[in-house]
């Protein structure tokens, strides 16, 4: 069996996406890390039991705090406020700079000392209106720089299957593929209960919604 590294940070999307490569064929070996956001323990358990849910073959957390040092973020940084849901056209205050180029390249290192050959990430096309690095031009052009910076014979593939998808559309292949999704966490301010009115709050409660199901984890504006 081909093995993949899925970028596992607890969330719905990336828990997906890792339901979707198992799907594919894929053992699963899942990269979690920690970078000094506010629910990275919530985040981490989420993380762990999906891990567990799909019997992976590895489970490699990564600690680092050079994304919080560099600050930029409300995610990362205590002294800015985490903004509710906008409809403009702004790059949000929980965008962390350049984080999914640090975080590929964690995943293509692990794929590449593994022999894996794929790095799955969950970004979709909501996040790309906000997080210029979720746009299908920057996988395409970090694939550029895997295929040039690995050892020969190397082929990893960077794989973000939902990159042209909407929440729900997310939502709706999660809930055919059967994701644990009590096990996934979204907020970006709180770790028990979820805040509700976020950016990944309300994108999530809206994508359930329009998906037909109820959202499992409870809300403090319930």
């Amino acid at each position: 069996m081909t093995e993949a590294v899925v970028l596992l940070s607890g969330g719905m999307d990336s828990a997906t996406a890792a339901y979707e490569a198992r799907n594919e064929g894929y053992e699963i070996s899942a990269l979690h890390t920690s970078y000094g956001q506010r629910t990275e323990g919530k985040e981490y358990d989420c993380a762990y039991r999906i891990a567990e849910e799909l019997d992976a073959s590895d489970f490699l957390h990564i600690e680092t705090d050079h994304l919080s040092a560099i600050g930029g973020s409300s995610l990362t940084d205590e002294s800015m406020a985490v903004g509710d849901a906008s409809d403009d056209d702004e790059i949000p205050d929980t965008y962390v700079p350049f984080r999914n180029a640090n975080l590929l390249s964690m995943a293509v290192s692990y794929a590449e000392a593994r022999g894996a050959e794929a790095v799955f990430i969950g970004a979709h096309s909501e996040d790309f209106a906000g997080y210029p690095d979720c746009r299908p031009a920057f996988f395409e052009a970090f694939q550029g720089v895997v295929d040039t910076g690995t050892k020969p014979g190397t082929a990893i593939s960077i794989e973000a299957p939902y990159v042209e998808r909407s929440k729900t559309e997310i939502a709706e292949r999660g809930l055919d593929l059967g994701v644990p999704y009590e096990h996934t966490w979204s907020c970006y301010r709180a770790e028990e209960p979820a805040c509700g009115t976020c950016d990944s709050c309300s994108y999530r409660r809206e994508a359930f919604e329009r998906a037909g199901s109820e959202d499992p984890i409870a809300y403090a504006t319930d």
